[in-house]
């Protein structure tokens, strides 16, 4: 008896050891992001002083409710709000890109923005604190699954195919690194003009 509970006790330490051994070998940084990083025109990397908020645009249209009153700022809400109405606000409901603000911040080396499962081009518009012209970012990729280990579960990596942009304070983007991972590599090199860097 005291054999068979010793040999019962000793698969089960095994096991858990194997267990233990596994998930230590997943990756800890297992966040998907391309990473662009700031340069002047000359190709001297540069912190971009002015506040930059980066939208990306997906495909269709919301619904939004906009709010108005005279002396007061325009509200856009995503429901309706009764409340508004009851105060001498104005209701229209009207229909709406359906953007996501995914960054906003200024002084920054670089930015890190996850790239779509779904489409093989996203949409990135860059709104500057300085100037009011607006830059939009095109990146074309393919989307495919990566598989680390078994116990670690699938992710989606990303292969950058082509790149283009606008110039409001862009002066030019490029390519740098297709291969979009885990690891935190440069992928993409934006070429700032100087118009809105403080």
């Amino acid at each position: 008896m005291k054999i068979k509970t010793t040999y019962i006790f000793s698969i089960l330490f095994a096991i858990a050891m194997l267990a233990s051994c596994y998930s230590n070998n997943c990756p800890l940084n297992n966040s998907v992001t391309c990473n662009y990083h700031f340069y002047d025109m000359e190709g001297n990397a540069i912190k971009y002083g002015d506040q930059i908020k980066v939208s990306t645009l997906k495909p269709g249209m919301k619904d939004v409710w906009v709010y108005k009153k005279l002396g007061y700022k325009t509200l856009t809400l995503d429901s309706p709000d009764s409340a508004l109405v009851a105060d001498g606000y104005s209701e229209t409901k009207t229909q709406q890109r359906k953007d996501t603000v995914i960054v906003g911040q200024a002084n920054s080396d670089k930015i890190q923005i996850p790239m779509s499962y779904y489409y093989n081009c996203d949409t990135l518009v860059f709104e500057y604190g300085s100037i009011s012209k607006k830059d939009t970012i095109k990146i074309n990729h393919e989307s495919y699954p990566h598989v680390e280990l078994p116990e670690c579960g699938t992710y989606r990596f990303h292969s950058l195919k082509g790149i283009s942009c606008t110039n409001a304070a862009i002066d030019h983007v490029e390519i740098s690194n297709p291969v979009v991972n885990f690891d935190g590599a440069e992928n993409i090199k934006i070429y700032f003009n100087g118009v809105a860097e403080q």
